[in-house]
């Protein structure tokens, strides 16, 4: 059964999510509109860039429901791997958007067309404010829930405000330099798509390490340890070990306390210690307590 702390982090996580796809849907129509009126392919690219954001915002929200399902008798630790899935999905498709844009840039710089027309500026310095808020809305989020998931969809939202960015010093290139520079805003998101594929590259690294089980922060083990040590009866904390799926954690913790003490003594002792790291916003859900006889000269 979840507790309070952990459905709160879901809820949050929820609704920072749908408020990006949201924003996404209403940003990508409007990008790909002016992209066409203005004769702009930077701005065209952009807003088929942002098409992608709508479907990695919704493998994150899917990832995200399905995470926060209940264990049951096939899935003893839940379904919280299905967030570190849609983390990876959702980098797998920058790389895809990356090769895309980039390969309809440089088409389009062998084909002469004409320049941008000037409304497009005003359109980017909209979209680079809006995506650069929401990427710090949910980057923030994500990392007060700990979830890659969600910081892979920041990052989504960062990379389109830097693809917008570009865009748009790309068709002022066009605008100011006049005929002969007409290319300028492909050039840009033939810049952009490099942008792209390197993040993509490098977010779809760390979401491969967090399925295969990588250990969360040292910083995070510590205060599993000290929480753990200031319950009364616990002399120190041999072993400790973390492992996270989606939003929450698995603690194996080996507490040292007296070994003189007798059984139910010691067992009192490490129920106290699995309730107080549960209680403890660090999104715990349950804890292995293994008691050890601490050492005679202690």
């Amino acid at each position: 059964m979840k507790n309070q702390s952990s459905i709160d982090r879901f809820k949050r996580s929820l609704r920072s999510v749908l408020i990006g796809l949201v924003c996404n849907i209403i940003l990508a129509c409007t990008k790909i509109i002016a992209g066409i009126l203005g004769n702009s392919y930077a701005l065209i690219a952009d807003g088929v860039e942002s098409t992608t954001d709508i479907f990695s915002s919704a493998i994150v929200l899917g990832g995200l429901k399905i995470g926060s399902m209940p264990a049951d008798e096939h899935h003893p630790y839940g379904h919280g791997r299905a967030e570190s899935l849609a983390a990876m999905i959702a980098s797998v498709a920058l790389l895809v958007v990356g090769v895309g844009i980039a390969t309809e840039s440089i088409r389009e710089i062998g084909h002469p067309h004409h320049a941008p027309a000037a409304f497009t500026l005003v359109v980017l310095v909209v979209v680079v404010f809006i995506k650069e808020f929401l990427s710090r809305f949910i980057f923030s989020i994500g990392k007060d829930v700990n979830s890659f998931a969600l910081e892979v969809d920041a990052w989504h939202h960062r990379l389109d405000a830097m693809t917008s960015f570009a865009a748009f010093i790309g068709i002022s290139i066009a605008l100011l330099g006049g005929k002969g520079y007409e290319c300028s805003d492909d050039w840009a998101a033939l810049a952009a798509s490099v942008i792209i594929f390197f993040n993509g590259c490098i977010l779809l690294k760390k979401a491969v390490a967090e399925i295969m089980d990588r250990a969360p922060s040292s910083q995070t083990e510590a205060i599993v340890r000290k929480t753990a040590s200031e319950v009364p009866g616990v002399v120190a904390i041999e072993k400790c070990r973390l492992r996270k799926s989606g939003l929450q954690l698995f603690v194996d913790i080996h507490v040292e306390v007296d070994g003189k003490l007798c059984v139910m003594e010691a067992h009192d002792i490490s129920h106290h210690v699995k309730d107080t790291l549960i209680a403890a916003p660090l999104g715990i859900v349950d804890v292995l307590v293994h008691i050890e006889p601490a050492p005679h000269n202690y």
